[in-house]
């Protein structure tokens, strides 16, 4: 299973977008891997997935977003980075204390973990990241998330410290993971 390419997406790309999307959301540990459902994301009109592409395909500002596309074209794992300006909040209302690259909505179908997918992926994200002069690339990850866990360990991410609360009560944790230039 060492057939295929890590690339950026294109905007026009949306249905392809979606459609891992959905997939990812199917996953048995979405609950607490993604802060949206399926039933969620299936409502969703196609004008939304047309924006998401477009907004971190090629030549988007702060935002890309990179798959793993098989022999076959088949989509089989993606990444998306978002840049976080130091002077900010982040989506938790937590302070940005500096300019930094934030990875979310990551997704590699089963048969394709544990291997190169996830490593291409992450690296690809990563320079990017490291190529619009951010100072460290970090994520966040559900604290019962252990799969997750030793994934980003073995990509060269360690936990920070920091822990932010999460779930509708607030009693779910997420740990931070980084990764410094």
């Amino acid at each position: 299973m060492n057939d295929f390419v890590v690339r950026g997406i294109r905007a026009d790309e949306w249905e392809s977008v979606k459609a891992l999307r959905l997939v990812a959301l199917r996953d048995p540990v979405a609950a607490i891997a993604f802060l949206e459902t399926y039933e969620d994301a299936v409502a969703r009109p196609d004008s939304f997935w047309r924006e998401r592409a477009l907004g971190a395909g090629e030549g988007a500002v702060g935002v890309r977003q990179f798959v793993a596309v098989d022999g076959g074209g088949e989509w089989v794992g993606s990444v998306t980075v978002l840049v976080e300006e130091a002077g900010s909040v982040d989506w938790a209302g937590l302070p940005v204390e500096r300019r930094q690259g934030h990875v979310v909505g990551v997704y590699v179908r089963p048969e394709w973990r544990g291997g190169a997918v996830s490593r291409e992926l992450f690296e690809a994200g990563v320079e990017w990241a490291w190529g619009v002069d951010v100072e460290r690339v970090r994520l966040l990850v559900h604290e019962r998330n252990l799969r997750a866990q030793g994934a980003y360990r073995r990509l060269g991410f360690t936990p920070s410290g920091v822990t932010v609360p999460s779930g509708e009560d607030g009693k779910d944790v997420e740990l931070e993971f980084e990764r410094m230039r």
